[in-house]
């Protein structure tokens, strides 16, 4: 079942949105705003986004460009905006597809299936094994040598989006953005408290860590063990 996330301000449209897709077929999950957009997204990656550019909290072009820092995941625009200078900022930050409102369920579905093919998009589902860490990002738990790891929601939610992104630098503001919220992108503290923990909790030496890398003034990437 295809996992979809619809972001809009206006309850009513995010109800109808929910029938009406549920029948299609798909799961459907809703944010009203950007912050919880960009958390859901990072938390739990659907397989496309239906997203507004008018949100309460975070300009929907800036939602993309968030998105697009660590995740090539389809996103289309359903926007009353109908001005061509919005739809070129909004397909400039990333997006896959704009569609304006109104809008008929045929058209939307027909333009969702079209993204969904031309995507690049890898389900980040799965277990990763690299030295002594299983990660299952399915089932959001993480096993050491053995032996379960409590890790909290927000530890969680920044040890996904590295593993997730394994290989790749995710930088300082991308990981607060996302994590925290556009309100603390400058708190880079947060980040360092933060990944201390977790490298207590996931490296065998925290002072020399093998998986949760720094880059200096940067960011942080997550690095599998040579196999």
């Amino acid at each position: 079942m295809k996992r979809i996330l619809v972001v809009d301000d206006e309850p009513q449209l995010l109800r109808a949105m929910q029938i009406n897709l549920r029948a299609e077929g798909y799961a459907v999950s809703v944010a009203s705003n950007g912050t919880e957009a960009l958390h859901q997204a990072a938390s739990n990656p659907p397989d496309v986004i239906v997203l507004d550019l008018g949100l309460p909290d975070i300009d929907g072009a800036d939602v993309i460009r968030g998105i697009r820092g660590w995740s090539e995941l389809p996103i289309v625009v359903l926007s009353a905006r109908q001005g061509s200078t919005d739809k070129v900022e909004a397909l400039d930050a990333g997006a896959d597809d704009y569609v304006t409102k109104p809008f008929g369920l045929d058209e939307l579905l027909a333009r969702l299936r079209a993204v969904e093919r031309r995507s690049a998009h890898t389900t980040t589902g799965g277990v990763i094994e690299t030295g002594n860490l299983i990660i299952d990002l399915g089932a959001a738990t993480v096993t050491r040598a053995g032996e379960r790891v409590h890790l909290t929601p927000r530890e969680w939610d920044v040890l996904q989006l590295l593993v997730s992104n394994r290989g790749k630098l995710i930088t300082q503001r991308q990981l607060l953005q996302t994590v925290w919220g556009p309100a603390y992108r400058e708190e880079t503290q947060y980040l360092r408290v933060y990944m201390a923990q977790l490298r207590r909790k996931l490296e065998t030496d925290p002072a020399h860590p093998k998986h949760l890398i720094t880059a200096a003034g940067q960011g942080y990437r997550f690095e599998e063990s040579p196999s």
